[in-house]
Formats: structure tokens, sequence, C-alpha cells
């Protein structure tokens, strides 16, 4: 069941989170970046909505053709060319991969390339800034809100798709959450994994592909902006660049063992899914560059050294922690943390057909000083970013805010999954790691 909570969260995100898109791309294009300019031109009386929507550049041909010829490049590379990267990269688990066993008990098979995609699209990109000169490297730049209505038509399309196809033609009618609410169903998803054919997953490909193979490049696109516009490429450009691109091949290095967390392993196909990765983002992960478009920031030496030490030292917890808790999953628990044997806690749950099932739960190593201390990490490498913009303004800290928000509402979302199904071992576990992202504050 729907409680009213959820219910209003999800009408408020299905009619503003367009907006609030739509808001902070055109105030860079309009306002030079001011989030409160705008407001203050529609309560002054000095500008109205229709004014401020006839400078919006619209759809355009062009646009859709890059748009359309991107997709259709990203869906070739995900279904037809098998991975090779796995057999000459030590270390690289690519290739036809498991993913974790479904509500209905099925195990879906995946083909893993998206590094292998990564590094063929991003190759093509130097080969023709270098050699080919097809198109300017600025070409994201200069087409950005014209893009944006494109992947709003397929971000909401596959979700509509993805909503009749469950209702008439499923992939596994067994994994087809029906709440009876047309709004929750619709953002949220019915089908858990949603596919066409054996190997095309609705899920692993929007979250994936195209948005994440496209944030790396549409940085170079507003590095190669700021070069057309001023000369050269501030250190802070540089460092969005390097630190964006570290965490998107970090993804794609590790995109088997994504199949095993939360949206995968929990998260229905829907709108959040469908329209999050194919708008919101490319579009809002991305702020830190579009906005030293139009203000570069050249940072002194030593606070560019502190923020790229601060967006080194998050991605180091980022990975370490996770790969502890991978090292801990895969051993069951007979390896070392730290140079030592892992503590945990005995745990046990029934499942739906009554099945007792034992587990553990780590309390040593990173998991020890907190519950999530992944995200911890993950939250310094996203303040890393923000703060190579400066404190002239406020949108490009959107990103930290939206971050801290959101691994908030994750850590809840997981502690009262948790909570079910372990009882009253959670509480022990809680009582042995008592903080979840801050060790001795939260």
């Amino acid at each position: 069941e729907v409680d009213w909570f959820s219910l209003a969260s999800i009408l408020f995100l299905l009619m503003f989170a367009p907006l609030i898109v739509y808001y902070f791309i055109m105030s860079c294009d309009q306002y030079q970046c001011s989030l409160i300019d705008p407001l203050v031109d529609l309560l002054t009386g000095n500008k109205h909505l229709s004014d401020i929507w006839n400078k919006t550049p619209t759809l355009t041909y062009r646009a859709a053709g890059i748009y359309t010829i991107w997709v259709a490049f990203q869906v070739v590379l995900y279904l037809f060319i098998p991975d090779f990267c796995h057999k000459f990269l030590p270390g690289y688990a690519g290739g036809v991969q498991e993913g974790a066993v479904t509500p209905a008990g099925m195990v879906n098979k995946y083909e893993i390339n998206g590094l292998q995609a990564w590094i063929i699209t991003h190759v093509l990109w130097f080969a023709n800034a270098s050699y080919f000169h097809w198109f300017s490297p600025t070409i994201i730049f200069d087409n950005w809100i014209p893009l944006l209505w494109c992947a709003n038509v397929l971000g909401y399309a596959v979700s509509t798709f993805a909503m009749i196809k469950s209702y008439f033609f499923p992939t596994n009618a067994k994994d087809c959450k029906f709440t009876g609410n047309f709004f929750y169903d619709y953002m949220m998803g019915i089908e858990f994994n949603p596919r066409i054919g054996k190997w095309f997953d609705f899920k692993l490909f929007f979250n994936g592909r195209p948005g994440i193979v496209a944030w790396t490049l549409i940085n170079l696109s507003y590095a190669a902006k700021q070069q057309e516009l001023y000369g050269q490429v501030t250190n802070s450009m540089i460092l969005v660049n390097v630190l964006q691109g570290i965490y998107v091949l970090d993804f794609f290095w590790n995109e088997t063992w994504y199949l095993k967390t939360i949206d995968i392993c929990h998260d229905h196909f829907g709108w959040y899914l469908g329209w999050g990765d194919c708008v919101w983002l490319p579009y809002l992960y991305t702020l830190q560059g579009l906005y030293l478009v139009y203000h570069p920031v050249q940072l002194c030496t030593a606070h560019a050294i502190g923020i790229l030490m601060l967006g080194l030292v998050g991605y180091y917890i980022f990975r370490v922690t996770n790969h502890q808790k991978d090292l801990f999953r895969r051993t069951n628990g007979n390896c070392k943390i730290w140079g030592k044997k892992p503590e945990y806690i005995e745990c046990s749950y029934m499942s739906a057909d009554g099945t007792k099932y034992h587990s553990k739960l780590m309390t040593s190593g990173f998991w020890g000083w907190a519950r999530h201390f992944n995200y911890t990490g993950d939250l310094m490498g996203s303040l890393a970013y923000c703060l190579t913009c400066g404190f002239e303004h406020i949108l490009p800290y959107f990103y930290i805010v939206y971050m801290t928000i959101l691994l908030t509402h994750r850590c809840i979302r997981d502690e009262h999954r948790c909570f079910s199904k372990y009882g009253k071992d959670w509480k022990r576990y809680t009582a042995a790691v008592p903080y979840r992202l801050i060790p001795g504050i939260f």
C-alpha cells in the first residue's frame, strides 16, 4: 500500500523535477548561472514566464539527429559487441555475468561491456577532435538545451513503455509489483527487470548507458568550450574532468559489482530510473563543468592540491570500503581486513517460504567506523567537485546537497529493509556500529 507521504513526494517529483532541471540549465543560459536573478525578475515584474520561455532554445532537427545517433550507437555497443576487455585486463570482470536472485527466484544474466563501450566512445571522440574533425568538440555544449528536450522525450517514452509492457507483456510476471496507485507505479516501476529479447536489460542499459558514458564527454565538451572562449582550460575544469572521470571509470570497472547494488537488486524500473538516468543524471551531475564555462575559476596551487586530495581520499574510502564488504562476502568472512581476521555478528532471517537462512554483518575495517562509510567517501568526492567552482554562486553546490539527501535517504531505506529482515540481530549490529555516516557524529 502507498502511504500519503510517499504519494505526495512522488507527485511533487513528477511535477517539479523536470522544472528543476530546466530552471538550472536556463539560469546558466540566460542569467550567468544565478539561481536568484530569475526569481527576482519574475517577482518584481521585470520579466514574465513567457519572456524566459521565449528566449529558451527549442528542439532542433540537429539536436534530434545528434541524440538519436548517440543512443543508437550506445545500443549497438551494448548489444552487438561482446566484451573483450576482460580477456586482457587483469582483475576486470566483464563478459557474461550473473545478477542477484530476483524476488521471483530468477537469476538474470548480463553482458557486462560498459568499460569497453566507454573506451570505444572516447577513442572515437579524441580521434575526431585531433584528426577527423567530423564535428566540433563543443557540440554538446552548443546544443545543450535542445538536447535536453530530446533527453526528456526518451525519458518519458521509455518510462511509459515500461509501464505498458508490465501490463501486457512482462518479461517475468512474478517479478511485477502492482500497488494499484497509478502515480506510484509509474514513477517507481512495476517490472523488476524489463527486457527486450535475451540481453537488452532496461535497468542496466539506462543506468549505465547512455547517461554515464556521456558524463565524461559532456565535461570534455565544457573544457573545449572554455578553450574556445578564453584561450585556456582552467585548473578547476581539469580537476572536474579528472575527479569525475575517475568516478565514471570506477563505475564501469566495477559494473559486475554494480549488479549487486540497491539499484539493481531492489528498485523496479519506472520513471525514477528511466527519466532520471536520461535527464537528471547527465544534466545535474555535470553542473560544475557547465558553471565553469560561464565563470572560469583559476585556483591557486594550494587550493587545487587540497581539492584534489579531498577527492582522491574520498574515492579511496569509497572504493576500499566497498572492496572490504565484497571480499568479506565472497570469502564468507575467511579473509583479512587491515591485516587481521574480520569481526562480525551472526544473523539469521526467514524467507517468504519459511526457510531459515544465516548471514554475517561485518563490524571491522571501515564497516566498524560507520554502517555506510562508503557513502561518506562518496560525499567527500562530491564536495570536491563543488569546491572547484569557488563560492560566488550556489548553483554548483546543488550536487553535494542532492547527494547528501539521496544517500541519507538510501541509508534509511536500507536500514528499514535490514531491520525488517534481521529483527533483533539488526539491533545488535547497530549497537556494535552506532553511526551511519560520520563516526562520532551521525
